[in-house]
């Protein structure tokens, strides 16, 4: 049966995101979403340092940002888990980095 979970955008910015094997991506700094729906498309994931340089995403100061999919969204608790492992996200072209 389908069913939809509410939950406050303030609560989800600064959670932390994992892969399925638990690596440690980074944070959700923001969100994307279609006006035309108001429906969340994307969490803008700050990398860890470990994580941007697994997926190759390069930045002379601080660590990238990443638009991602929330189609890749596995759980929703203390932290977000996605379906995917970071090797897997590097086999990949879903993650893109997010130019501020």
């Amino acid at each position: 049966m389908p069913w939809n979970l509410l939950v406050n955008v303030d609560e989800l910015i600064g959670k932390k995101v994992v892969d399925e094997k638990a690596f440690s991506l980074g944070e959700v700094g923001g969100l994307e979403a279609d006006t035309n729906n108001w429906a969340i498309t994307r969490l803008l994931v700050k990398l860890t340092k470990e994580a941007a340089h697994e997926l190759g995403f390069q930045k002379r100061f601080g660590t990238p940002t990443v638009r991602m999919p929330v189609s890749l969204i596995k759980a929703v608790g203390d932290i977000i888990t996605i379906r995917k492992s970071i090797s897997e996200l590097g086999k990949t072209r879903e993650l893109v980095e997010f130019k501020e």
